[in-house]
């Protein structure tokens, strides 16, 4: 385990140095926590599963990850097995003999790292105790009807009562290291500090609880930070017990960290804590690399989408689509978060602008914005329907033709092009013809919404107008599913999909890191981001011209809502101007900006956060070696942490 034999075995703070022992670093043991283990919900997942190839490879039998068991993801992502380890094994035997269920297998991903499953059902019944002693520890009152909160104690229970069974086999000698992500995994790192256990602890929040909630709300949130009223605002959201969890666990990890600069800043004002470590978030590389071949890609996968355009836009094709192109937005649907108000009213502008110029581009726009449906949208279906039944008739007509002309060929004859074509070839064509005649527009959405009524990208379409109109140059196409390549519309993968499309356009106001146009970067794909989210910060941080490499910046801290709008726009007509070859030339710029995107070369931040908490592993050694009370030496003591949050009688 190289980063801690690194370690000098210098004193902490004081306190005495360890001359006559190694660190036995080969019994030290990493777990990482999170509610996104096996269980796909948001970007934690895609952190963790990209990252777990390098830390597998570094830490080996001794890295795990803990997380909750949900049977319909054990059965197609996790393989059974017996833990390697016996002092585990022991942990979960006893854990079982309780009566709660656990799990123990590989997680069947690059690195194949061990994962410790927590079944919160069969624990269920311990809830009010559990509950009773969180609430004696913390002073935080959990609602009973939240039931995600009531599922976050149960699972920090069991991960605290795991460590301690854990940490007993060692004599009360710290060997544990325990990373915590985000809220819903906290309780457990709260319980293991007001137990005393002698775990070493890391807390990362990839994005406040109340950051999103007052962002959603469209309050001017970057600008005044300093001045919210943080308990009020909490309850009035009725998430004031979220919000004790989250800034409890901040307090009370040894180490906390942050993904971006951006977080880093909010988490100061939001939870009273500056970040010891910003460790930005990064990809397998090697998962999308395909040197030499990424432009091919993108020709391959565009000409599908282009399939998928000819249906949906039967009867009104009257744009050439060797001219057009596509950006697309994508993400969790969260409407002024992920900017897609800034993006239509943008969209606004630059079909004014392309029909103004008389520019012969089109621009075709998809969201892929997940949201209630009620399936496939008829008049969509229909499209491909009629699309493909057009390419059945050119396909026989074809035949006949070709046989046609390969015997008259034989005999040495050039055929009369008017007269290869008999009477029911050109009758089964003007059906063929007849058959694409279309009374309304091309739907802006491939599904039939629950509520569109009230939906916001529904309702702001209506508004500009963009309705996709002969006379429009920006069409848009709203897909409210995630992509798939058994899919009957669009049969395509996400990143098949954006390997096809032109430009990703991601315009958040909140965005904690970013890894839709971190995953465009890295399939030579240009994108659209802000100086408010993570991955703009760094790219700004990192690249002299982001522009030149294809990652477009707009600014929204510093400029008003309309300034950001009109420099979207610009972005998006200058690019619209590009030339193919240009076109063809920033993509390989964006291409090579892929290993600044790589965990082997961002892993060397987070191993940063690691060398601390390995020193706060030697700090509770040399305490115990000094016979001092090992809670003498854990800074930030649970109860102080506890005691900053204001009144609990305003819990909901």
């Amino acid at each position: 385990m190289p980063l801690a034999r690194s370690l000098s075995m210098t004193s902490l703070n004081g306190l005495p140095q360890w001359e006559d022992e190694d660190l036995p670093v080969e019994d030290l043991l990493l777990f990482e926590v999170s509610w996104e283990v096996t269980n796909k919900v948001g970007g934690i997942y895609t952190v963790i599963q990209t990252k777990t190839k390098i830390t597998a490879d570094e830490w080996g039998e001794n890295y795990f990850l803990i997380g909750p068991y949900f049977e319909h993801n054990v059965k197609t992502q996790v393989e059974a097995c017996e833990p390697p380890n016996p002092a585990v094994k022991k942990a979960m035997d006893t854990i079982k003999g309780q009566g709660c269920q656990v799990f123990f297998g590989r997680w069947l991903i690059e690195g194949s790292p061990y994962v410790l499953l927590f079944n919160i059902g069969s624990a269920a019944w311990n809830l009010d105790k559990w509950k009773g002693e969180f609430w004696d520890v913390s002073n935080i009152g959990i609602p009973f009807h939240d039931r995600e909160a009531n599922d976050a104690v149960i699972f920090g229970s069991l991960t605290a009562w795991f460590l301690k069974e854990l940490s007993c086999q060692f004599d009360g000698k710290p060997n544990i290291i325990a990373h915590f992500h985000e809220w819903q995994a906290g309780v457990g790192l709260i319980l293991s500090r007001s137990q005393k256990l002698p775990v070493a602890t890391i807390f990362t929040t990839h994005a406040t609880l109340l950051g999103r909630y007052l962002c959603a709300a469209s309050i001017d949130f970057y600008n005044n930070l300093d001045q919210f009223d943080i308990d009020k605002e909490a309850g009035e959201r009725q998430i004031y017990h979220r919000y004790c969890m989250e800034r409890a666990s901040v307090h009370c990890a040894h180490v906390f960290t942050t993904v971006s600069e951006i977080t880093a800043i909010e988490a100061e004002h939001m939870l009273k804590r500056n970040p010891d470590v910003v460790t930005p978030n990064g990809l397998n590389i090697k998962k999308f690399s395909a040197i030499h071949e990424f432009q091919n890609l993108h020709s391959m996968y565009k000409a599908r989408i282009q399939e998928f355009i000819r249906g949906h836009f039967y009867g009104h094709l009257d744009f050439n689509l060797e001219n057009t192109l596509f950006f697309f937005i994508a993400g969790r649907y969260e409407f002024s978060n992920k900017g897609a108000d800034m993006f239509l009213e943008a969209l606004s502008r630059l079909n004014f602008l392309l029909r103004v110029h008389k520019n012969d581009v089109t621009v075709v726009v998809f969201f892929i914005m997940p949201a209630k449906t009620n399936n496939f949208n008829v008049e969509t279906l229909k499209g491909q329907a009629v699309r493909k039944q057009l390419w059945d008739t050119a396909q026989s007509v074809k035949e006949k033709f070709g046989k046609k002309l390969y015997n008259a060929l034989l005999r040495g004859e050039i055929p009369d092009l008017n007269k290869i074509l008999d009477r029911d070839d050109i009758t089964i064509m003007k059906r063929a013809i007849f058959s694409t005649q279309r009374h309304c527009l091309p739907p802006v959405t491939t599904h039939n919404m629950v509520d569109d009524g009230n939906d916001p990208i529904l309702n702001t379409i209506r508004r500009i107008g963009l309705f996709n109109n002969r006379t429009d140059r920006v069409k848009v196409i709203l897909h409210p599913e995630f992509l798939s390549s058994t899919s009957p519309l669009l049969p395509l993968d996400y990143e098949e999909f954006v390997r096809g499309c032109h430009l990703g356009v991601f315009p958040s106001y909140y965005e904690p890191w970013g890894y839709t146009p971190a995953e465009c970067t890295v399939m030579g794909i240009p994108s659209v981001t802000t100086n408010l989210s993570g991955f703009g910060c760094f790219m700004q941080d990192h690249v002299a011209d982001p522009a030149a490499y294809g990652i477009y910046i707009v600014d929204r801290r510093f400029r008003s809502p309309d300034e950001s709008c009109n420099q979207l726009t610009q972005i998006l007509y200058g690019f619209c101007q590009q030339s193919r070859r240009q076109r063809i030339i920033q993509r390989n710029r964006t291409e090579r900006l892929s290993d600044l995107l790589d965990w082997r070369y961002l892993g060397r931040v987070r191993a940063e956060a690691k060398d601390i908490v390995v020193f706060a592993l030697l700090t509770l050694r040399a305490i115990q070696k000094a016979c001092v009370s090992v809670n003498t030496g854990i800074p930030l003591p649970i109860l102080h942490a506890c005691q900053t949050l204001g009144p609990q009688q305003n819990i909901p």
